[in-house]
């Protein structure tokens, strides 16, 4: 697994960790039953504290992402199509959001953001 963390970010390390791995789930980059990094390897590959590690796998847990079977490791969940679908969207807008949020605050009216998804849209 492909991880980079950023230790300057204002973003916990956990919630980097979270979010990489969610993303490698959600592209299909890590397949439904593939066995995540042991808490331990993990944390020694990246030089972070195992709590770290394991309170990003507890939280992707909650999530449904991932089930760890005690005494044998943390797997890829079986994913429901429609919940992938709808963390594939939720992440878009989080992105949009950010984007709009920049926008405003630099001074940009509802109607130019519009023209400029318009014209992004038209050239994709």
């Amino acid at each position: 697994m492909n991880i980079i963390l950023n230790n300057s970010s204002m973003i916990p390390v956990y919630e980097q960790l979270m979010s990489q791995i969610k993303q490698a789930i959600i592209n299909g980059n890590l397949a439904e039953g593939a066995i995540l990094p042991s808490v331990r390897s993990l944390s020694a590959e990246l030089r972070i504290s195992a709590l770290t590690v394991k309170k990003a796998y507890d939280k992707l847990e909650e999530e449904s992402f991932v089930v760890t079977v005690h005494g044998k490791g943390t797997y890829v969940a079986a994913t429901d199509r429609q919940l992938a679908v709808e963390a594939r969207r939720k992440a878009v807008e989080d992105d949009f959001a950010a984007a709009v949020q920049r926008a405003k605050s630099m001074g940009l009216e509802d109607k130019e953001i519009r023209e400029i998804v318009e014209i992004l849209l038209s050239e994709s």
